[in-house]
């Protein structure tokens, strides 16, 4: 089950995130979405976890939850949008 975990503190690091859920099971990735430029986190995430018991477990624990002074919020992640893929081309 692939989750969304929103309202991150900036400081907040791929490595804490996969600890954090590591405590409700297996974690099969995390990834803290940082900005291309600047490298500073954008205050969200995803983690993958392959059990749907332990994530719904996490998802329901850890919604809520205030971490580093922000409280944050863990969804259930929707699939990636289709882009429109551009051409340099005219």
């Amino acid at each position: 089950m692939n989750l969304y975990v929103s309202n991150l503190g900036f400081n907040f690091q791929t490595e804490e995130l996969a600890i954090l859920f590591m405590e409700y099971g297996a974690v099969s990735s995390a990834k803290v979405v940082a900005d291309k430029f600047t490298n500073r986190s954008k205050g969200f995430g995803f983690v993958e976890m392959p059990d749907q018991h332990e994530a719904e477990k996490a998802m329901n624990d850890l919604n809520g939850k205030e971490i580093d002074g922000r409280v944050i919020s863990v969804t259930e992640a929707r699939p990636p949008k289709e882009r429109p893929r551009y051409s340099n081309r005219y």
